[in-house]
Order: structure tokens, then C-alpha cells, then sequence
């Protein structure tokens, strides 16, 4: 069960994402005033036949069909699937949205895709133990976290849409002054690539927000740990996720250990 299987139908989800991308965006609004568009709706669409036409007998929970929110899917593997991730910042026209296919199995996320169009940028973390970016043109660079010594300044990465004084309170008591902002997923595959070390999350989110890049920087050696350090895991009723930490282990040994 590979997820290099999917990567042409990413893609594909990636130009019809563009194609909207470049119109006057109309916009509406979910029942908790969560921004939804065209687009959401459109590669919602593509990404979940290619899922199961590729792997018709995994259960999937995508965040634009609310039927699958109901789904009990046990201890076995599932996709979280997230068609737009930062919709916010696809309405903003800033290009750091992404389109996320995480797989999860006994509640970690064991492989994962993560396509930003507008950049150019796709992350992949398979079944396999691969984890590497392509570019547009398909030429593979391996991934793998920033190794820092013990003495070294600390990257922080935030959300551009989401910050919060918790999370700067964060950085304040770590001494962390460096801090790039990115938006969507972006931020756990800026840790896989080594470009930052860690990503404190204080507000809310969702499985399908976070399963594809926690995978890829599992892959690239780095983490997902709840504020106490312990394992951040998936398959949650309500699929809503706590605070969290994402990190290398050096930014985990300076931070949290």
C-alpha cells in the first residue's frame, strides 16, 4: 500500500485547485464560520475517487463530507483527508495552502502527502519509510530534520493565520527568538525539510488538519507530542485534536524533555 500511488491524482487535485485559485474566489461559510470555496469542494472531489480507486477497501474520513465524521474505524488503517488545508490563506491569495492525504493505522499516521500547487512544494512520507520532496519536475530530494548542537539558536515556525499569546508565551519561556511564519500544513514539512525546529500549537485543529504532515516529519525524524510529551495519536471521536508540539529531537530534548 504505497502513496507514491497517488501522486498523479494529487497533482491533478493541484491544477483544478490553481485553476480556482486564479478566479474571483466565492466564499461560504460552514455552520461553525469556518471558511469553505469552490475548491474545497472540487479536490475534495478528485482526491476521493483517486483514494478509492487506488485502495477501494480503506475506510476514509474527509473534512467536506460530513458523513464520514461518523465513521467507526477501530484500530485499523484510514485515510484523513484534507482537501484545502489553510482556506484562509488560499482566499488570501499568500499560496501557503495545502492539499493533505494522511494514512493512519493503530492511531499513528504511518505514510502521508503533502502538496502545496502555488509553490511548487510536494512532501511525501510512504509506507516504506521514504520520505522526500519532489518539485515540479519530479526531481526527489530526500528529507530529513535540522541536527543542531546543544548551543545553537532554536527556528520556531507559527501559524500565519492562528497565532496565539500561548504560543508566544511558549517561545518567551524557551528563549526561542527565530521565527519564520507559514501557513496550513506547510509548517510540520518547513520541520521535515530542516528550515525550522519546532512548531508549538496552541489552539484549535483537526486530524485531517495535521495526520499528512505529521507523517512526513515522522519520516524526516522528527515528532508530534501533546504539551506533556506524550504520544499524539488519531482516531478520536470527534477527530478534534489537543494542543501540541512538533519538533526535532533536538528542539524536543531543549523544550520538552
Amino acid at each position: 500500500m504505497r502513496l507514491e500511488n497517488l501522486i498523479a491524482t494529487v497533482r491533478d487535485a493541484g491544477r483544478k485547485a490553481m485553476e480556482i485559485y486564479d478566479l474571483n474566489i466565492d466564499v461560504a461559510y460552514k455552520a461553525d464560520q469556518s471558511p469553505v470555496t469552490e475548491a474545497d469542494l472540487a479536490v475534495d472531489a478528485i482526491l476521493t475517487k483517486g483514494i478509492a480507486d487506488q485502495f477501494p477497501t480503506c475506510p476514509m474520513v474527509t473534512e467536506e463530507q460530513a458523513d464520514t465524521h461518523n465513521l467507526d474505524i477501530g484500530s485499523g488503517r484510514f485515510f484523513l483527508v484534507d482537501p484545502i488545508d489553510g482556506t484562509k490563506e488560499f482566499i488570501k491569495k499568500t499560496g501557503e495552502f495545502t492539499i493533505n492525504i494522511g494514512l493512519i493505522e493503530n492511531g499513528l499516521p504511518i505514510a502521508g502527502i503533502v502538496y502545496a500547487p502555488a509553490l511548487g512544494r510536494l512532501f511525501i512520507a510512504d509506507t516504506d519509510g521514504s520520505c522526500y520532496e519532489l518539485d515540479e519536475n519530479d526531481q526527489r530530494k530526500d528529507l530529513r530534520v535540522r541536527d543542531c548542537t546543544d548551543d545553537s539558536a532554536l527556528i520556531a515556525v507559527a501559524s500565519r493565520s492562528h497565532n496565539t499569546p500561548e504560543t508566544q508565551d511558549f517561545l518567551d519561556k524557551n528563549k526561542i527568538s527565530d521565527c519564520v511564519s507559514a501557513g496550513s500544513s506547510l509548517k510540520f514539512c518547513v520541520l521535515a525539510a530542516g528550515e525550522a525546529d519546532i512548531y508549538p500549537r496552541f489552539g484549535p485543529t483537526m486530524e485531517w488538519d495535521t495526520a499528512a504532515g505529521h507523517a512526513v516529519l515522522s519520516g524526516a525524524g522528527g515528532q508530534v507530542v501533546n504539551i506533556d510529551g506524550s504520544p499524539f495519536k488519531y482516531g478520536k471521536p470527534d477527530f478534534r485534536n489537543p494542543n501540541f508540539i512538533a519538533c526535532s529531537p533536538h528542539a524536543f530534548k531543549r523544550c520538552l524533555s
